[in-house]
């Protein structure tokens, strides 16, 4: 018969390894108002991160100078007038007071003509316009996962380009019979092409590719493989220091405007009472 003192007894399970007790988390709080573990949670979906704790340590950051920002913004006694975007998006109060905040102590000084004119002398090669390819294709279809179809794919596109090496004439009777493209109807004619316009892997044989003739080895993208002919190459050219000018003073406002926020957070989080957390990754 069991006792009452059996009963309520802890039950002996015979595992020696004994529960750990985690301490809860300290609260965290700005100036004495408590940021909700709620609120953070919700907040995780904005800061992917591989590890769930990283994500959440940069949500809480983030509602930290939320809170900082906002408390500031009703110490100024700021009224929030909240605007509509382009897309019928309104601005909550809390959005606007931020928004407001910012525009009134926040100053970024405007990018003056010699500044933009060192950044564009210092990096003449991202102010070119695209090269130019005029090109044709054959695509023989083959997912990559698939390896025995690749190997396959591999194989045929090899003997089309010795053959088209020999006889360069060939090719678009090789594309009508052979390419899984729409543009078999062409011969397996592109047209122009340009950076963007391609997947990457594509793009990257095109740079490399001579000109006038079949490239010598086939060219594989998440497609497939490709049998690569450029007829045509146009490079491109570094474009006037006039033409880019606005955009290199929009590229350095934007940088600036970014270090005198973060000035600005790291002046309002000096002053304040922050407890539970650092900001010193924000």
């Amino acid at each position: 018969m069991t006792s009452i003192h059996d009963a309520t007894a802890p039950l002996d399970t015979g595992c020696a390894v004994k529960p750990v007790n985690l301490p809860r988390p300290k609260p965290i709080t700005v100036n004495g108002v408590t940021i909700p573990r709620n609120a953070i949670s919700r907040e995780t979906q904005n800061h992917p991160a591989s590890k769930p704790i990283d994500a959440w340590m940069a949500a809480a950051r983030a509602l930290v100078v939320r809170e900082l920002l906002l408390q500031e913004a009703r110490q100024q006694a700021i009224e929030p007038d909240a605007i509509t975007d382009d897309e019928g998006r309104r601005e909550t109060d809390e959005e606007a007071l931020v928004r407001q905040l910012v525009e009134r102590d926040v100053r970024t000084p405007d990018a003056d003509d010699a500044t933009c004119l060192r950044v564009y002398e210092q990096n003449r090669q991202r102010f070119r316009s695209a090269d130019l390819f005029g090109v044709r294709h054959i695509l023989i279809a083959a997912p990559p996962a698939d390896a025995d179809a690749r190997a396959s794919a591999r194989r045929l596109a090899e003997t089309i380009i010795a053959a088209v090496a020999t006889d360069p004439a060939t090719f678009s009777a090789h594309a009508e019979a052979t390419s899984a493209c729409p543009s078999r109807a062409m011969g397996g004619i592109l047209g122009q092409v340009s950076r963007g316009q391609t997947v990457p892997e594509f793009e990257q044989a095109l740079a490399k590719a001579p000109v006038g003739s079949v490239c010598p080895t086939p060219v594989e993208t998440r497609y497939g493989v490709h049998v690569v002919f450029v007829d045509q190459r146009i490079d491109g050219e570094t474009l006037p220091f006039s033409v880019v000018r606005s955009r290199i003073a929009e590229w350095l406002a934007s940088r600036a405007e970014h270090a005198s926020i973060h000035q600005y957070i790291a002046m309002l989080a000096a002053k304040a009472d922050i407890k539970g957390i650092e900001l010193a990754s924000h």
